[in-house]
């Protein structure tokens, strides 16, 4: 496929959507021969801290977008179709960001967790096909009438995030991690749980967490969980997340928080951990955080639900398999899950008592996770695009 490809997400080191853009913009032309566009936002800061000739491979690529980025603002409400293939970003309800643009051929690329999709049909026919980000998506939208849908999960590069000698930082304790924005979803209330009740038992057990978002109302939603200290905020209405933990009775000697990471820093963090949960109620995508915790070869607890589907199929995962139904007024929740606290804690604890074979079972992982590189997965979307897009 020689089109241009033009995206309208952000590019950014800090969360999934912005890491796609980063490797959206680094492997296509090296693919297609065509350049990749983002007129979305691009989160320079967040750029820092990456290895010099990384940064200097994308930086003209970074002004080429900005660039593009200025144009399409001058032009205000010009609709010429772009020349090129325009990739538009789709979230619950196939809902985009505006200002839409078309381009030679227009397709969607969604992650959704909202499975009522009553115009899902109508929808997507104003595309030349749907990109879901699992297979879970792609069999809730058919289910809803959506022919003109395909898979491509994303990726994990390689070269960051693989199994590695440890640094042992932490070389005396029992290391879990936990990553992704505090919400319902994420079901962080249920790791504070299955923690409290395994730490108890285990006085060397440390939980590192990743869990910092800028979005304070997502945060919140964990609060309707009675077993839990509801979130706290801050004076100036940031997430008290070490408030938080301390006040399900998790004690500072057993907590760390990582503030927020860049990507690129997250590799060597997850090299010096024991065990990764994950026991989310629903995940659009495969989770990204959790493949990357796989490709390091860390032995990794998923919920046996939604796009985790693609990772447990794996094999190399420990999966949480007694999932009840979540209910939920307001969205949508087929075939979301509410992860057992017990089956949780148990599964931290065959972790623990069996350290050899999580070892086999994490570097298991790594090998699943290393054909689903970004490069293998842009190729992916390349051939996935180019029947239709030409």
């Amino acid at each position: 496929m020689k089109h241009p490809i033009y995206f309208d997400w952000s590019v950014s080191t800090l969360f999934g959507w912005g890491v796609y853009g980063v490797n959206l913009l680094w492997h296509w032309q090296r693919i297609s021969g065509s350049p990749a566009y983002c007129y979305g936002q691009i989160h320079l800061d967040s750029l820092r801290g990456m290895d010099p000739l990384g940064l200097h491979a994308l930086a003209q690529r970074l002004v080429d977008s900005d660039q593009v980025r200025i144009n399409l603002a001058a032009e205000g409400d010009n609709v010429t179709p772009l020349d090129g293939v325009v990739l538009r970003s789709l979230g619950n309800r196939l809902s985009g960001l505006p200002p839409f643009r078309s381009g030679k051929s227009t397709c969607g690329v969604v992650f959704f967790e909202d499975t009522a999709l009553p115009d899902a049909s109508a929808i997507s026919r104003e595309y030349d096909l749907i990109v879901t980000g699992s297979t879970w998506c792609e069999a809730v939208l058919r289910g809803n009438g959506v022919a003109n849908a395909a898979t491509v999960i994303q990726g994990v590069d390689p070269s960051l995030f693989h199994p590695a000698p440890r640094s042992d930082v932490l070389a005396d304790r029992f290391a879990v991690f936990s990553g992704g924005k505090i919400e319902h979803r994420k079901a962080q209330d249920l790791v504070l749980l299955a923690f409290r009740a395994f730490a108890s038992r285990h006085p060397e057990a440390v939980l590192v967490t990743a869990w910092h978002s800028p979005w304070a109302a997502p945060a919140i939603t964990v609060n309707g969980n009675p077993a839990i200290a509801p979130v706290a905020l801050t004076a100036d209405g940031r997430i008290d997340i070490a408030g938080w933990v301390a006040a399900n009775g998790i004690p500072a000697s057993q907590f760390i928080d990582l503030g927020p990471t860049p990507n690129h820093q997250m590799a060597r963090i997850l090299r010096e951990m024991d065990v990764a949960v994950f026991p989310n109620r629903c995940e659009g995508g495969t989770n990204l955080v959790a493949m990357e915790c796989m490709a390091c070869g860390l032995p990794t607890i998923l919920s046996n639900n939604t796009g985790h589907l693609d990772l447990t199929a794996t094999g190399a995962a420990y999966p949480l398999t007694r999932q009840g139904p979540v209910a939920s007024g307001a969205i949508g929740t087929d075939g979301w899950g509410e992860s057992d606290v017990e089956e949780i804690v148990e599964a931290l604890e065959t972790v623990w008592a069996n350290r050899e074979e999580a070892r086999r079972r994490g570097l298991a992982g790594a090998e699943a996770m290393a054909d689903w590189s970004w490069r293998n997965q842009i190729q992916r979307l390349h051939d996935t695009l180019a029947p239709v897009c030409g």
